[in-house]
């Protein structure tokens, strides 16, 4: 009855949640939606974590998503033995570079305290949970080897399943308690980010595109 729970009903929960809170937030309090950057208040350390973060997540999640929504494509891309140390290697570097990312970000909120001033409850919990996800994610590619393989027959079928409304979990449960607590501490991360001040990462400013060019005068107190 647990892995239903665990891995049925929550996922949903998580999605229902980010979802309907989601919406709520950006007709409610537009605002709120921007990211009420930081960058203002110091930059240095910043750029030396938002690079790594932001570039090795966005990689390591597109490679997610080409797992589960294309796996034919993904076990073609693994079929070869040196693609496939290659894309290990890859994602293990690439998983390095996020958890010093996050580290530094996690550190420049705790020891600067203008940019700790802005973190609300939410976000120190989200931050969190994204450092244990990328921990996780370390230890099972060096304790569980070739996971982009594995991957395509375990959580492959179990996401897809949910996606079509017909859970099936038989291929999940028996797996490692780590790995479980991946895929788990994923939708718990999808549950707190309409909390959180990430959620700007889904507010795309397509507007701009056609926004008319504006005059910027300076206004010079002499």
């Amino acid at each position: 009855m647990s892995d239903y729970a665990l891995f049925i009903v929550f996922p949903y929960l998580s999605i229902l949640i980010a979802v309907s809170v989601g919406v709520y937030r950006y007709f409610s309090d537009r605002f709120s939606f921007s990211a009420l950057s930081s960058q203002f208040l110091e930059n240095k350390q910043l750029f030396w974590g938002s690079i790594p973060w932001h570039y090795g997540i966005i990689l390591i999640l597109i490679s997610h998503l080409i797992a589960t929504l294309f796996p034919g494509l993904w076990q073609g891309i693994l079929g070869e033995n040196v693609r496939l140390y290659i894309i290990e290697i890859t994602g293990m570097a690439l998983a390095l570079a996020v958890a010093i990312g996050i580290l530094i970000l996690i550190i420049r909120r705790i020891l600067n305290p203008r940019a700790k001033v802005v973190t609300s409850t939410f976000d120190w919990i989200l931050l969190i949970c994204l450092l244990l996800q990328v921990i996780l994610g370390i230890y099972i590619a060096v304790r569980y080897r070739w996971g982009g393989l594995w991957y395509l027959h375990t959580a492959t079928p179990w996401l897809i399943s949910l996606f079509k409304l017909n859970p099936d979990i038989s291929t999940v449960i028996h797996l490692p308690l780590a790995i479980k607590l991946h895929f788990l501490n994923g939708f718990l991360a999808i549950l707190l980010f309409p909390f959180t001040r990430l959620v700007h990462i889904f507010t795309i400013p397509i507007g701009y595109l056609w926004k008319p060019y504006q005059l910027v005068i300076w206004n010079r107190i002499k």
